[in-house]
């Protein structure tokens, strides 16, 4: 057969890599059973999961343009025997089904696939290919544990008492400006529907945890986005004869400094948020005073009362600052994600499966994290879980953070994500099976 990908994948397609083998189905007499034999599936797919992560890392692509990964998410389901594939939900998004061999609920596992526009500096085998966008958020990792998961439980179909949705999303990072995506775009073309889910599982890397364990937290778990862009209008003078006009770029930095003191002063200092500008632009010569500055921002809150409250102060700080400087503002909000919220009680029957399958020890609780995901478009349908995956291993080396040039993810994560990953969706339905 003549195969469109590349030299990696057609190897991993031609050798069936991830088609089910026949004869593997056993039934199981207890959960902990099923559990040990996800296990030991999982650890069968070390080497095979390792040319999957590797070869989707070397071929990233951007959001709403993944036309190659969205392809290869396809084919992989196709081997595995799921029902019901769609492609072009959300423009490349996937969505596929797992139907067990019994009567059961419905459960989903989502998994983004864009990358990012940043250059790949790693000296390793598996380096970008394409310049200037490398996986530096980990969806490559993201999308080898679904797809893992997605075998380890094809092989078990038999004796799975319901149905696993698998959900593979585009534009994670945020659509293209002018264009829709992502997941509140997946969810407006019906991802969630036909069949509709009781609850939707996800994970994320995070490499200042250790390989091997799992970091959730309850409730709000990542943040709201919102960006802001304000505009400080001055008056245009010649830079010698500053008295003549009005400095917008003095009034901004006055305006930086002093929006600064919204997060110390203003609001309770147990409340979670951040205030960031990212982006000064102002002037174009070096001896004119310009009339106009731009500031470019990002506020994350994990309360709706907080996020109004900031909001009402920074107009306030703004229109102060400007005020005394006889200058003038505008300021935009622009909402980005929503928080992502764990719903409590998914959480709390979700933990002794994660717990059984990975130990007791490697399941901690954290406190919000003040990133944000567009996960919670899905939470605000269906329950959701979303948990971070450890990727880290500072013996190795393995700590830079996520959306950097150097960012990496230690490949013995993809088996523990994958024990996770389909232990909680299996759990699930077997707790939520009708007797």
């Amino acid at each position: 057969m003549q195969c469109r990908f590349s030299s990696v994948a057609c190897a991993i397609l031609l050798t069936g890599v991830f088609a089910a083998l026949p004869g593997t189905t056993a039934a199981w007499a207890s959960p902990l059973e099923a559990e040990q034999r996800i296990a030991r599936e999982a650890e069968a797919l070390r080497t095979r999961l390792i040319e999957l992560r590797r070869e989707l890392h070397m071929y990233p692509e951007l959001s709403n343009r993944e036309e190659r990964t969205s392809r290869i998410m396809a084919e992989r389901l196709r081997q595995l025997g799921l029902e019901d594939i769609r492609t072009g939900v959300g423009k490349y998004g996937v969505t596929a089904l797992l139907k067990g061999g019994k009567p059961g609920p419905v459960v989903a596992i989502r998994a983004d696939m864009d990358a990012l526009p940043i250059q790949e500096t790693l000296d390793v085998p598996y380096k970008s290919r394409n310049p200037g966008v490398k996986h530096a958020c980990g969806h490559d990792v993201h999308m080898s544990v679904a797809l893992g998961a997605a075998e380890v439980l094809s092989r078990m179909r038999a004796d799975i008492p319901g149905t696993i949705k698998f959900i593979f999303q585009p534009a994670e990072e945020g659509p293209p400006p002018g264009e829709e995506g992502g997941a509140e775009l997946m969810v407006k073309e019906g991802a969630l529907e036909d069949p509709r889910p009781r609850a939707i599982f996800g994970l994320h890397v995070n490499p200042l945890v250790e390989t091997g364990k799992v970091v959730y937290t309850s409730g709000p778990a990542m943040a709201a986005s919102d960006r802001f862009v304000i505009g400080i209008r001055g008056r245009k003078v010649h830079a010698a004869y500053p008295e003549q006009g009005v400095d917008p770029i003095v009034a901004a930095a006055q305006a930086i400094l002093a929006l600064q003191t919204i997060r110390s002063r203003r609001v309770d200092t147990g409340e979670p948020f951040v205030l960031s500008v990212g982006v000064i632009q102002g002037g174009n010569r070096f001896n004119i005073i310009p009339d106009e500055v731009l500031l470019e921002g990002t506020l994350r809150t994990v309360s709706e009362s907080v996020r109004s409250r900031v909001q009402e102060l920074m107009r306030t700080t703004l229109a102060g600052v400007t005020s005394a400087m006889g200058a003038g503002y505008e300021l935009t909000f622009y909402p980005g994600a929503l928080l992502t919220y764990n719903d409590p009680g998914l959480v709390e029957e979700t933990l002794p499966a994660l717990k059984r399958v990975l130990g007791e020890e490697n399941v901690e609780s954290a406190k919000p994290a003040m990133g944000s995901e567009d996960f919670s478009a899905f939470q605000r349908v269906i329950p959701g879980f979303y948990y971070w995956l450890g990727v880290g291993n500072k013996a190795r080396g393995i700590t830079a953070m996520i959306h950097t040039p150097e960012f990496d993810a230690d490949e013995e994560s993809l088996v523990v994500g994958v024990k996770a990953m389909a232990g909680v969706a299996l759990d699930h339905l077997q707790r939520h099976a009708r007797p």
